[in-house]
């Protein structure tokens, strides 16, 4: 299956997300170490309209610039309509694209960088809210390929993810795939 068409299918998995959302969820703790959901939101709303700016003029100025406003599910759901419109055409695959402080890149690699991002905080959302999380197996597949590239130096300076942790042998593929990108798969929200 096309990168992008299986992003597509994790955003709408996101979007399911993202419309339970009520205005009392948004002070939520999330497995984002200090977010809460708003930010986790804010967060995917930069990083969503940042990929697209990125995809049509070939690098965003800000990467941070997502605004929630009174509709949270609006504000994402546009960011995710913008990215997808961006990565829509194939010439974008092969574009080379500035993504924040990682570097720049083939279109396909960043599509890559956004599919990892999309499914490790669609289950940060998923956890957030107490909501099962099934992403499909092969966007799992694809990202962890990715994931098991980020080294582990260095992601404190650039922001990307925590440090990997252990996970047991007989662990999931999302549970490894979060267990790399430094995430506790057994983290809940404290009551």
């Amino acid at each position: 299956m096309d990168l992008r068409e299986l992003d597509r299918h994790t955003l709408l998995v996101l979007d399911k997300l993202v419309a339970a959302v009520t205005p009392a969820d948004l002070t939520r703790p999330t497995p984002c170490s200090g977010w809460t959901l708003a930010d986790l939101l804010r967060h995917q709303v930069s990083e969503n309209h940042a990929f697209a700016t990125a995809a049509r003029e070939g690098s965003a100025p800000d990467w941070d610039a997502g605004v929630l406003g009174d509709d949270p599910y609006a504000a994402y759901r546009a960011s995710v309509d913008d990215f997808l419109a961006a990565f829509a055409g194939d010439a974008v695959l092969e574009r080379q694209l500035t993504i924040n402080h990682f570097g720049t890149f083939p279109g396909s690699i960043a599509a890559h960088m956004h599919l990892v991002d999309t499914v490790a905080h669609g289950w940060d959302l998923a956890r957030a809210l107490g909501l099962p999380y099934e992403p499909d197996a092969e966007a799992v597949y694809i990202a962890t390929k990715l994931a098991e590239r980020i080294p582990d130096e260095g992601r404190e300076k650039n922001g990307s993810f925590a440090h990997s942790v252990a996970v047991p042998a007989d662990a999931s593929a999302l549970d490894r795939f979060l267990a790399l990108l430094g995430r506790d798969p057994a983290w809940t929200a404290v009551s």
